[in-house]
């Protein structure tokens, strides 16, 4: 791979909406239902149906719109895409050409240790097409409508991004304010969110855009990455080896990781637009825009801002916290009754993480304010934290039926006076390991968890480590007469 050339890539998001019924008539909008069952004759296009504009997709694009900056037309309109789809029965999509909802924008989001903002071209509503079925039948192509008419949002991308791995990183952080704005669970296994990576090469930043190619339908981070490499590479080989790249659509393979022909790429022309004429222009009031806005109650970037300059929390932890919307509401329930911010995002980063997949939503209030007495017998330093997380978590994700303080109580292991010599027991166990002493003294301050560990299988459970490890420091630290 020769370091002369640099990638270009320009993004085309489809995002799948969350409502309830389908963008131009009332079919359910779910996901995973038996195939052929949520249709009807306006999804099948039978003679005399007509669409009907579904208000809520109009709401959800109006919300990305503002989310990311971009000028919200006031008075856009639908139009007609004519392409032969075997999946949607009209033989055309109903699309925006001219006139799309949104206009320009932008996105910061981190890459690496670094961020990128990249520009935003428009973003357009239009419906999705159904699913054809290739495996059912060695013969036929079977076709399930379900998906037929889904509502959609397709953002499109300045040609801004440099390599898969900032395409891969751009989608992990464009997911998460999909999930904050709640439009769409963004699921990309399951297609909520897929992408259509465009894809160049050229000599050096100055020189003009290479001829792109379009690789479709990319759903996973991982393989937006693989496939842009593997087409950066193939159009590089092409141009090395005297060669000129043609414009045409291809498909990624995920098995060979490689990227493979599928059609030549039609131009604008081929899709002969034109407005739809059974629709009528969206005019949108300044009163619903500023409506929107107001129910945003915050976006990603602002709730890391909040957490660090407002909670004092660490940078990579407030990251990790506000990657996740319900994490974040999480945290500020718990601070409430807990005024200890760090022991309350470090239980969320370190031990609440790993479980929330086994709380359901039902149980969710339940084991918070559960999980939030817990931290107080902490915080109050009435138990260990290690200890608790060890012994108390795993009974309070078996049941909802839990006296927190009956439980420590049970299993003894709330901290209390012992009636043992403190300082006896830790010289005792630093003249058993006189070595791991000089190591320590010599500057080795790590060790000090070693003696910990050997304080606890010497049978201290019910002391408060942080009296133990001040203890050991004590002892550690005097000079030897």
């Amino acid at each position: 791979m020769s370091s002369s050339y640099e990638t270009v890539i320009g993004l085309e998001i489809h995002v799948q909406l969350n409502t309830k019924s389908k963008a131009f008539c009332r079919d359910t909008n779910r996901f995973g239902d038996n195939a052929n069952t949520n249709i009807s004759e306006v999804s099948l296009a039978l003679p005399g149906t007509l669409p009907n504009l579904n208000r809520s997709q109009v709401l959800s694009a109006i919300k990305l719109g503002v989310s990311l900056d971009c000028d919200i037309n006031k008075n856009s309109r639908f139009d007609r895409k004519n392409y032969t789809y075997p999946d949607l029965p009209k033989g055309y999509q109903i699309t925006q050409d001219q006139k799309p909802i949104c206009i320009g924008g932008q996105f910061t989001f981190k890459t690496g240790e670094n961020y990128k903002t990249i520009r935003l071209h428009h973003i357009h509503m239009e419906e999705d097409a159904g699913k054809s079925i290739h495996d059912i039948d060695k013969t036929l192509t079977c076709l399930d409508y379900n998906r037929a008419g889904t509502p959609l949002l397709e953002v499109v991308t300045e040609p801004d991004f440099r390599s898969g791995q900032e395409v891969s990183d751009f989608m992990s952080a464009f997911q998460t304010l999909i999930r904050y704005i709640d439009i769409s669970d963004a699921n990309m296994e399951e297609g909520s969110l897929r992408c259509d990576c465009n894809v160049s090469v050229r000599t050096d930043a100055n020189a003009p855009l290479g001829t792109r190619a379009e690789v479709k339908n990319v759903n996973s981070k991982k393989f937006a990455k693989q496939a842009i490499e593997f087409e950066a590479e193939r159009q590089w080989g092409i141009i090395t080896a005297g060669g000129e790249v043609i414009q045409e659509t291809r498909l990624f393979e995920a098995e060979s990781g490689k990227t493979y022909s599928m059609r030549k790429k039609e131009d604008a022309l081929d899709y002969r637009y034109f407005p739809d004429p059974d629709l009528q222009s969206i005019i949108i009031a300044d009163k619903v825009i500023k409506n929107i806005k107001n129910s945003i109650e915050f976006l990603p970037w602002e709730a890391e801002k909040n957490l660090k300059d407002d909670y004092g929390i660490t940078p990579k932890v407030a990251e990790t916290i506000s990657q996740d919307k319900s994490l974040v509401y999480l945290f500020l329930e718990m601070v409430k009754d807990i005024k200890n911010n760090k022991l309350v995002s470090n239980f969320i980063v370190n031990q609440f993480i790993t479980i929330q997949n086994k709380i359901t939503n039902a149980d969710y209030g339940i084991k918070r304010d559960v999980f939030t007495k817990m931290l107080m017998l902490i915080n109050d330093d009435k138990l260990s934290a290690s200890t608790a997380y060890t012994v108390l978590i795993p009974i309070i994700l078996k049941t909802n039926e839990i006296n927190i303080e009956q439980i420590a109580k049970d299993n003894n292991i709330f901290l209390e006076s012992t009636g043992i010599d403190l300082g006896d027991v830790c010289k005792e166990i630093m003249n058993k390991f006189p070595d791991k002493v000089k190591a320590y003294q010599n500057g080795k301050k790590g060790l000090i968890g070693f003696f910990m560990g050997q304080f606890m299988k010497s049978g201290g459970k019910g002391l408060n480590p942080k009296d133990v490890q001040k203890e050991f420091e004590n002892l550690l630290n005097e000079k030897p007469v």
